[in-house]
């Protein structure tokens, strides 16, 4: 099976031939008397027929008492789950299957709008085999004539950019293993990304094993060869942009190795790429609405599985910077992949600005933070602090945890070599990021996200399966990082 992804945004609508039915949003329900939008006999129906007290929400007849339009009340929030990218995601579900004309009658920000607009772009996500046909009639929609006179063109189009680099992220997750190879991965990254331009470069075989040992090392035990990426994109192009590198742990599914995953610790094996994932997203957002930016994407992807070659607790393996490693717990293997990946990306003669790297990496962080908080750890406190600010304005956060050096001797071995996972069962988030610490060097800004990549229960634009954590943050933290260079 090839994968296609489909651009075409479910829930919008440019078709001016059907009529649409007005959508009034408030944000307080005292604006409703003294708005002119709506007739006095409208007004009446509304309070008679509606507890808009309490459900915030309402349909009102036209002349012919034909579905005049319908009214919501909401209200700006920047708790998770009550934010205005919630509310759209349910109000969406409560309308008719309409063509409808957004209109926001009070004093909204522009934020707001493009928050409510992401909402509702969010609600329409459906992830099937199936080949996805183009958005029908059958569905409510919003249209886009009238979004566009209540929201800026660019704005507009960034906007729909991140919804896109969502659903690609959630796409991808959600591909079951056997189709999302490492190998199958590389053919629709090339052409997911084909209309970009971008340099691509394969490291795989006889190369990925000279290259990148840890690499090679994590996926030589399955039949689904290993194979790392290298997208640039700006590269041949002459530019005072920033240069960013994304690093993105790309394991298809992790068995755990010789040190197997019980049965129930299996399941969601196939979201171990999640990091790749999230970082693919990030790039299609940012190349869609023509960032001015170099990027770089550096995507180790490997399966780690059981066979005579797997690696065994206490191999010892040189990286690629010649590192001898030691391995601990087998299922520990997200680590090596990007330890090799960093130190491949910092030898470029073009210094970067800094090196974010993504990972579904420890279950310490889903222990300490839950699974819808992200754990970040950085070398750099601006960096740190406009990622975390970000976080909170996208209402995309992320928590920062410590890189607290004291922890570094449990990575120590007498061997002279480094522990793949250190020698106490505690701070497992914090010495996972102090391992890839080690492949840093001092003058490289960097961040690490520890990330989940996965709803585990559903609610209106947001189902059970994979989810972009931390995208909207990083895409909209990188934007504005490239508007100040």
């Amino acid at each position: 099976m090839v994968y296609n992804f489909n651009e075409i945004l479910n829930g919008f609508c440019e078709n001016r031939k059907i009529k649409s039915i007005p959508l009034y949003l408030f944000n307080d329900i005292k604006s409703l008397n003294s708005t002119k939008l709506i007739s006095e006999k409208q007004k009446k129906f509304l309070n008679t027929s509606f507890a808009l007290e309490t459900q915030h929400f309402g349909f009102f007849p036209d002349e012919e008492f034909a579905l005049g339009g319908a009214i919501a009340i909401i209200k700006k929030s920047q708790e998770p789950k009550k934010s205005l990218i919630d509310q759209a995601a349910k109000l969406s579900q409560k309308l008719p299957k309409k063509k409808w004309s957004v209109q926001f009658v009070d004093e909204f920000e522009n934020f707001d709008k493009l928050n409510f607009i992401l909402g509702w772009g969010l609600a329409f996500y459906n992830f099937s085999m199936k080949k996805i046909t183009k958005n029908s009639h059958g569905k409510q929609s919003l249209c886009l004539s009238q979004c566009k006179k209540e929201i800026s063109k660019n704005s507009l189009e960034k906007c729909f950019s991140e919804i896109r680099g969502i659903f690609l992220t959630r796409d991808l997750i959600n591909l079951p293993p056997n189709i999302l190879t490492p190998l199958n991965y590389e053919k629709i990254i090339k052409k997911l990304f084909k209309k970009f331009s971008p340099t691509i470069l394969s490291y795989k075989d006889k190369q990925l094993e000279k290259n990148f040992p840890l690499v090679n090392f994590v996926g030589r035990s399955s039949e689904n060869k290993p194979v790392l990426i290298d997208l640039q994109w700006n590269k041949n192009k002459k530019n005072n942009y920033p240069n960013i590198v994304l690093v993105g742990k790309g394991v298809t599914f992790d068995s755990g190795g010789l040190d197997i995953k019980p049965s129930n610790s299996m399941l969601l094996m196939k979201k171990d790429m999640g990091g790749s994932a999230v970082v693919l997203g990030i790039a299609y957002a940012l190349m869609s609405i023509n960032c001015p930016i170099n990027l770089r994407v550096i995507l180790p992807l490997a399966e780690n599985a059981v066979s005579e070659k797997s690696m065994r607790p206490l191999d010892v393996v040189y990286s690629r910077n010649q590192t001898p490693v030691e391995i601990g717990n087998t299922d520990a293997e997200g680590r090596l992949l990007l330890a090799d990946s960093l130190t491949y990306c910092q030898e470029s003669k073009i210094k970067s600005d800094f090196i974010l790297d993504f990972a579904t990496l420890t279950g310490a962080a889903r222990v300490a933070l839950g699974t819808e908080l992200p754990a970040l750890f950085t070398n750099n406190d601006t960096l740190g602090e406009d990622i975390i600010n970000e976080g909170i304005k996208q209402i995309d956060p992320m928590w920062r945890l410590p890189l607290f050096k004291p922890y570094n001797k449990q990575l120590d071995k007498n061997n002279n070599a480094i522990s793949s996972t250190g020698s106490s069962g505690t701070g497992g988030a914090i010495t996972a990021a102090l391992f890839l610490n080690r492949f840093i060097d001092k003058n490289t800004n960097w961040a690490h996200v520890d990330l989940m990549a996965w709803n585990t229960s559903s609610r209106p634009g947001f189902p059970v399966g994979g989810e972009a954590m931390g995208l909207r943050n990083i895409v909209n933290m990188i934007i504005k990082y490239c508007s100040k260079s």
